[in-house]
């Protein structure tokens, strides 16, 4: 099994940033792809970025593009995304997921693609 914990949430205005963390325990080294998706209020959770297994093939989806960057440091087991120019629509509730897929090497981009996920954080950008 594998635990992810996300922090790093918060309140932040317009134009705001915020870094979320998201640290992985248990068995670590079965997972590759790790992904970064969120939940607003009445919507469904879409795919915001994923990172591949050693971080160099990264995919955002359009809406944070140029804005929004995923890291990892593989070896404290934690995935980082960094939120620059915040907006309004930004407000959700954030989930971080892991591929359980240790030699993986691409990025996935929807939630079947991955078997691990966090508890969410959330995330809220004031106009």
């Amino acid at each position: 099994q594998v635990q992810l914990v996300e922090s790093g949430g918060g309140l932040v205005q317009a134009g705001g940033s915020l870094r979320l963390s998201c640290a992985a325990s248990g068995r670590t080294f079965i997972t590759s792809t790790m992904g970064w998706f969120r939940q607003a209020p009445g919507k469904q959770r879409e795919f915001v970025a994923a990172i591949s297994r050693n971080g160099g093939r990264t995919y955002y989806a359009d809406s944070v593009k140029g804005r929004f960057t995923i890291s990892r440091v593989n070896a404290e087991n934690t995935v980082y995304l960094q939120m620059n120019r915040m907006k309004p629509e930004d407000t959700a509730v954030y989930y971080c997921a892991a591929k359980s897929v240790p030699l993986y090497t691409a990025v996935e981009l929807t939630e079947a693609g991955y078997d691990y996920w966090g508890q969410g954080t959330q995330v809220t950008v004031s106009s």
